[in-house]
């Protein structure tokens, strides 16, 4: 690796893959640098893993972030199954999903409300926003 970081290239193994801005030898300067304590093990991430982890926490946790994120916290929670008790375990999810709203992520998500979002969107009398409706913002 060149004083400025990024990688000579990557390896002949190298395929295509869903989680963008990643190769999947990909490790970041910064871990590449630190002490070997800081390293413990490398988690290959499984692509369908980090699509289903990106929606789930969107869906669940109201956490809007790339596939990235998903295989980040994918790998937090795998690494949590095995995890000594009272373990603390760190995963930083550090985009957001506004970028991937086109892309294969969301795809299967419809862009109007079905009957029951439009139910939970009504649900909320000081906060509304209903499509073909003024938005309803009182305090």
């Amino acid at each position: 690796r060149p004083a400025a970081g990024p990688p000579a290239g990557s390896p002949p193994a190298f395929k295509p893959h869903p989680i963008q801005g990643w190769t999947p030898d990909f490790i970041p300067k910064v871990l590449d640098d630190a002490p070997d304590q800081l390293n413990d093990e490398l988690v290959p991430i499984p692509a369908a893993s980090a699509i289903a982890t990106a929606k789930a926490l969107a869906a669940k946790e109201g956490l809007l972030t790339g596939i990235s994120g998903g295989g980040t916290m994918w790998a937090a929670l795998e690494t949590a199954k095995t995890a000594p008790e009272g373990s603390v375990i760190l995963a930083m999810l550090p985009d957001t999903g506004e970028r991937y709203l086109s892309t294969p992520l969301f795809a299967d998500i419809e862009a109007d409300m079905n009957e029951e979002e439009l139910e939970i969107a009504t649900s909320t009398p000081s906060f509304q926003l209903v499509p073909g409706k003024e938005p309803v913002l009182a305090a």
